[in-house]
Order: C-alpha cells, then structure tokens, then sequence
C-alpha cells in the first residue's frame, strides 16, 4: 500500500504524484514533531516543480534539504526522493547536523563521485538496485512495526551521506550502491530481547561495528600475509579480501561471525572471528532482503527459517534460546 500522494493545486503544472511511504513518514517523526508538517510543505512544492533537487551519488536519486528554522520543532533535513515522469518518491529523510553547513550533509556527487558515475557500466541497473533495496527493506520494515514494535523500535535511525563517506575513507574502499541505499535507510540495529531482526535472528551491524570488524580482519590477513610469502600459491591462506565489507552479525551484541558484502561481485559471503575458511553465498544484498522480507509474509511457505514473536519482538525458531521456547509464539500470518 502506497503512501499519501500529494497533487499540486495550481493549473498551470500538470499533476505529479508525490507519494510519501509509511516507512519514510514514521521514521520520519523521530526527528521532531514538525517534520511531518515540513514534508507535506516539501510534497507541495515537489509536485509543483519536480526538478528541484539536486543530482545525489546514487543513481536515480536527487536530494533537497528541508530550513529547519522555517518550521516549530524540525532539524534542517536532507531528502532524497525518485524522479518519474508522472509520480516522484520520497526514499528518505536524514537530520543534518548543526554542525556542519547542509552542503555537506547531502548525498551530492562532487567532481570525483561523478567521475565515478560515469564509470559505472550501467547506471539504470544502478537505479533499480536502488530501488529494490528500499523496497525490500519497507517490506521488511513494515511487517515489524505492524507485528513486532520492540524489533522495529531497535532500528537505528539512517546514516547520514557524510557518515557513509567518512567509513568509505576509513575503509579505503567504494561502498557499493545497494549498501549504501540501505546505510542511508537504517544505520544498524540495536536488537530487541536478544535477537537481531534478519533469519536466524542475526542483526544488521552499526557503522562502527563494521569498521572496527573490518580492521580486525585486514589485521589478521596481513599476519597471515607475512607467510604467505614463503608458500606455493595454492597453500596460502585467504581470510579476508579488501573488497569485503561486514554488514550482518550473529547478533546485536556477538559479532564472531556473520555475513560481508564483496563490492567486487555483489555476493554475501560468510565471515567468522576465527579465521575459518570463508564461505560462499548464493545471495546478493537484494536477494537476502527480499527472502527476509517473504518469510515474513508468507511464514508457510518459509523454508530457510521460521520467524515467531516473544512479547513484541521478533525471533527466529533457528537461533532461539532454549530458555526462550516456551514463550515463542510462531507467526502464522
């Protein structure tokens, strides 16, 4: 189900749809009171002129920002939304710091990200990736605040633009398209009773946790390089590539093993503390949420894992506790 459209009033504009999707507007209202007054002022003016936003580093995106100073109990805000030829899409809203001038909150590409643009071999897959994560993550979203408020509430707000550019630099590494997307959605998740939201009750890993793991692991394969040097090529020992990056943990508060995302092919892989052998993933990051996404809807028809709730949190019957059990209730639907 769409979210409120909003049309514009005068007649010289021809009609353009500015949908608002539940999930944006709710997260939305944690930003303030008045946010949600802002973005319908915001929709207004989008439908009368749709081009008003600026080009983003993500394909298909432009961002607007919101005067903060303009409306009671609103932060100054960076908006992203999609441009079609007869509706436009709200994707997300992010606070931007007083600390720093609003140019710099935004996603706006710079000579260098546009560079990079250019190179990208094809920019309309990029934009549908775009949106396939952002949906898939609404769906995901969605089921919890319907069903599951604690685990939703346990949703860290999205990433700033500069916070994602500031762990790009840390890790020395472009952040693919898909991750970025969903970092500026949610920046990680904190858990509720124990249990991360994603099958098998494993959680999307904060910023800090995903450089703090990745240091770990380039640290290890540099140790493991220092032999490597002295091994035929097919005795040296791979732990972990540049290229991958952490995004899922076993759980909110047990990050010694998990899932990265390989910016060089677009796959998941599984990563563990102990330098077991990698393993390979068949899923991409869209795949991965998109199955979450139907195990929830369609819990009879769920084969990798079964989702179920304790109170108003969302466990999966893979990972449970044992001493959790008898307060599992399976979600049927």
């Amino acid at each position: 189900m769409r979210g409120p459209a909003f049309r514009p009033t005068s007649k010289e504009h021809q009609a353009v749809d500015v949908e608002l999707p539940p999930f944006v507007r709710d997260s939305a209202t944690r930003f303030g009171a008045g946010v949600p007054y802002a973005l319908k002022v915001l929709a207004g003016q989008l439908a009368d002129d749709p081009d008003m936003g600026r080009p983003s580093n993500l394909p298909g995106i432009l961002t607007v920002t919101v005067d903060g100073e303009l409306f009671e109990d609103c932060p100054a805000l960076a908006v992203g939304y999609i441009r079609e030829p007869d509706r436009i899409e709200i994707r997300y809203v992010n606070p931007i710091s007083f600390a720093e001038p609003a140019e710099s909150a935004e996603p706006v590409a710079d000579a260098q990200d546009q560079e990079q643009q250019e190179g990208h071999a094809d920019s309309a897959t990029d934009a549908v990736t775009v949106r396939e994560v952002a949906d898939a993550w609404q769906r995901v979203t969605g089921w919890l605040q319907r069903n599951a408020p604690d685990s939703y509430a346990a949703l860290r707000a999205g990433a700033r633009p500069t916070a994602i550019a500031a762990l790009e630099g840390d890790l020395g590494i472009r952040i693919p398209v898909e991750l970025h997307v969903l970092w500026l959605l949610t920046a990680g998740e904190d858990g509720a009773d124990g249990a991360g939201c994603l099958p098998g009750n494993w959680a999307l890993m904060t910023l800090d946790a995903v450089a703090a793991t990745y240091r770990l692991k380039m640290d290890s394969q540099a140790d493991h390089d220092t032999f490597n040097t002295d091994r035929p090529e097919d005795e040296r020992i791979t732990v972990w590539k540049a290229t991958w990056i952490p995004v899922v943990a076993l759980g909110p508060a047990d990050g010694t093993s998990g899932l990265y995302l390989d910016a060089a092919t677009g796959y998941l892989g599984r990563w563990s503390r102990y330098n077991e052998a990698p393993g390979e993933e068949l899923d991409t990051l869209v795949t991965y949420l998109e199955e979450a996404a139907d195990m929830l809807e369609a819990p009879a028809l769920a084969t990798r894992d079964k989702p179920g709730l304790i109170g108003g949190a969302l466990v999966w019957l893979s990972s449970i506790n044992p001493a959790q059990e008898d307060r599992w209730q399976p979600w049927t639907g």
